[in-house]
């Protein structure tokens, strides 16, 4: 019997397809069943599709593909599409390239809150710890695993505690990080209706700080960031990001600038233009 659906993992996605096959299988041995998957897909081709299509069938999970045509970096106008497509009162955002571990789900479940959102983080793997994984590692979980990892390469520091599973011990790292709480793209949750109320996210924005400046709206209208990133355990892959563009940063600025100053809730240029 399939669990009811209380969660929609929005994962965006562009052109990565053997790491979104990764990290779809990631999703389907989770140890909570009851969500959905959407994927949020910024115009990729047909390779991206076949990844998704062949999931679909093998997977007991609902899957829903909203795509958009490729017109350069859209990442905010397709997540907002996925919003809207979405099923269930409560969205958990990642990223194609993040591998979630197995308590992955269930942990932003029994830690969300009314009124609240959850600021997860990411550990990053090297490039070439990154090319060895594989499904087998990820079913077993060694990608999680910090005495695996370092065996492979890794390099051993303080930021190894992002995958602790001792649950004192992410409460406590949470309580004590100096790490401020924001909307991560890559790994955060809260209640749609609390994003729906700032109209979602600007569609103005490109690459670099787009995810950050809804929160701060979302901030702005009342709700609160609660860390989690030793909680909500995934890992990264590595990658280039040749959409980085300096002339867009600097206009993304402006407008978390004007969120800020002026304390702004809602966008004109969100879901609702």
């Amino acid at each position: 019997m399939r669990s009811p659906l209380k969660a929609s993992v929005i994962i965006s996605t562009y052109n990565q397809p053997d790491w979104l096959n990764l990290v779809l299988y990631s999703y389907d041995i989770q140890t909570y069943r009851g969500f959905e998957l959407i994927i949020a897909d910024d115009g990729s081709d047909e390779r991206t599709k076949a990844v998704i299509d062949r999931f679909s069938e093998a997977s007991p999970l609902e899957v829903i593909h909203v795509w958009q045509e490729d017109n350069g970096f859209q990442k905010t106008k397709i997540l907002n599409k996925a919003i809207v497509a979405s099923n269930t009162d409560y969205l958990i955002f990642t990223d194609g390239d993040c591998i979630a571990r197995k308590d992955f789900v269930e942990t932003h479940l029994k830690l969300s809150q009314p009124n609240r959102a959850l600021s997860g983080g990411y550990f990053k793997l090297t490039e070439k710890i990154s090319q060895a994984i594989t499904e087998d590692i990820i079913h077993q979980q060694k990608c999680f695993d910090k005495h695996w990892l370092l065996a492979k390469g890794q390099p051993d520091n303080f930021k190894l505690n992002k995958l602790t599973k001792l649950r004192f011990k992410a409460k406590l790292l949470n309580f004590i990080t100096t790490t401020k709480a924001t909307f991560d793209g890559m790994n955060v949750s809260c209640h749609k209706k609390d994003i729906l109320a700032v109209n979602g996210f600007d569609e103005r924005m490109q690459y670099g700080g787009e995810d950050r400046e809804v929160g701060e709206r979302m901030m702005n209208n009342g709700v609160r960031f609660l860390q989690v990133r030793y909680s909500t355990i995934c890992v990264h892959l590595h990658h280039d990001r040749p959409y980085k563009h300096t002339e867009a940063q600097i206009e993304n600025q402006k407008i978390r600038s004007a969120t800020k100053q002026n304390r702004v809730k809602w966008t004109a240029h969100g879901i609702n233009q």
